[in-house]
């Protein structure tokens, strides 16, 4: 591929939607289980021509494209890991179910890439389609023979420990202590990478939040031991509890709660825990919340690849707001999603 045919450019596609799905009950607590418009950028990539945004924000872009590939780092999410580093310069995060109970970070680089990012730990089959449909490389401290063949037969590729850009910081104990430095990973991406070919939602401003609900706090419960908090700040939305390092956690514009199905990774851990994959295909309940309203909602993906899109009851298109989002991919049986004012 060329230095000119990487450098391609997105096409943002605005819809109107009005949204009016109800999940759950409006007061208290509540469970929940086009033509394009205004000025942008244009560049000619080849014989190509596409207007500029970015693919995970929908922000515009003015110029190329970076010329790397999206990088998709999985970092541990526990207190072993305390402080994460990095997630403030991430684009998207996606937060997945593990063996145990817990949860692991998908954390999505593009734009910005200068950060030192960890502690970075090993793959699941659910990546597979959380990765796909950026194109992008799989920075992960190896995995379990089964998911790493699953991982390479998608086509996906994966960096880790030996690339250029790792390291170890011997002041922490392993294997919580393998970091990227992602500035070093990007300057050499190889030649075997494409671009993300679409953005990963429908990025748009015509959604109308002013009927969604009021909300001020999210819990999103994984399992009996892992629930993640949320507050609405006027910074955006922040994890109370995070375990990033000060001032550089994930600050989030949009935070995206999905009803996922769980199934058998078809292994166990080191503990004899057996593995779970999130089914991230097919169709559930959703909540996309933006400012301090949340708008009840359902999502679709057609395939590992494909992109995840979000519709009213009447199948009517909802655009994600441009912007920094966190996905939560909250088990439909033994995870909640709790919205309170």
């Amino acid at each position: 591929m060329s230095q000119g045919a990487r450098r391609l450019t997105l096409r943002s596609l605005a819809i109107a939607a009005a949204v009016s799905l109800v999940l759950g009950a409006c007061s208290g607590d509540s469970e929940v289980s086009s033509d394009d418009e205004g000025t942008e950028s244009t560049v000619t990539a080849g014989a190509v021509t596409l207007e500029g945004v970015w693919p995970l924000t929908g922000k515009k872009l003015d110029g190329d494209l970076p010329d790397h590939p999206v990088y998709v780092v999985k970092i541990d999410n526990t207190s072993n890991s305390e402080p994460q580093v990095g997630l403030g310069s991430a684009d998207m995060v996606v937060e997945e179910l593990v063996e145990g109970g817990l949860t692991r970070l998908a954390a999505f680089y593009y734009e910005d890439t200068s950060s030192l990012v960890g502690p970075v730990r090993s793959m699941r089959a659910t990546d597979i389609s959380i990765v796909k449909p950026m194109a992008a490389v799989l920075v992960a401290a190896g995995g379990a023979r089964p998911t790493k063949k699953r991982v390479a037969a998608a086509g996906i590729a994966n960096l880790g420990e030996g690339s250029p850009g790792f390291e170890r910081d011997n002041s922490r104990s392993a294997p919580y202590n393998l970091f990227a430095k992602l500035s070093e990973v990007a300057a050499k991406p190889g030649r075997q990478w494409e671009p993300p070919a679409e953005p990963y939602f429908e990025f748009g401003e015509r959604t109308d939040f002013s009927d969604g609900r009021s909300v001020s706090r999210i819990a999103a419960k994984f399992s009996a031991g892992h629930t993640t908090n949320w507050r609405y700040s006027d910074d955006g939305w922040v994890r109370p509890d995070s375990y990033a390092k000060a001032k550089d956690d994930f600050v989030a514009d949009n935070v995206l709660l999905l009803r996922v199905r769980q199934g058998d990774a078809g292994y166990k851990d080191s503990a004899g825990s057996p593995v779970p994959e999130t089914l991230f295909v097919g169709k559930g309940d959703a909540v996309l919340v933006h400012g301090d309203k949340a708008l009840p909602c359902t999502w679709r993906k057609q395939s590992a690849g494909g992109r995840l899109t979000l519709e009213t009851k009447n199948g009517e298109a909802i655009e994600v707001p441009p912007g920094h989002t966190f996905i939560e991919l909250v088990p439909t049986k033994t995870g909640a999603v709790t919205l309170r004012k």
